[in-house]
């Protein structure tokens, strides 16, 4: 089974946790996933201005889990799986890279 498929198998089962209005999914979606980057944000934010070094790895990564709940359901919601999103995205990288357009700016480079 590949990392891909395995993204499939975690949307699968997250979805079983999906509560909130059906009517008022997509609106929920991405209030929540802009919700769940501003948590990452600000914990960032706030180890950067601290003095005592220590990287709050754990709290980062958890809110990333998060964010990858509401782009799964997102992704659900229009009947995508996440290995679509998943090989999407390698394929446009890897065309970039082969184009040597991977820096830049824009989306369509």
């Amino acid at each position: 089974m590949t990392i891909v498929t395995k993204l499939n198998d975690y949307q699968d089962l997250a979805s079983t946790t999906a509560i909130y209005p059906k009517d008022k999914a997509l609106e929920y979606l991405s209030l929540g996933l802009a919700s769940e980057v501003g948590e990452l944000t600000g914990k960032l934010a706030k180890w950067y201005r601290k003095d005592d070094g220590i990287y709050p790895l754990e709290d980062i990564l958890d809110e990333l889990g998060d964010c990858l709940w509401f782009i799964s359901e997102f992704a659900r919601q229009h009947n995508r799986k996440l290995s679509d999103l998943a090989q999407n995205n390698l394929d446009k990288l890897a065309s970039r890279k082969a184009r040597g357009t991977l820096k830049g700016n824009g989306d369509n480079r």
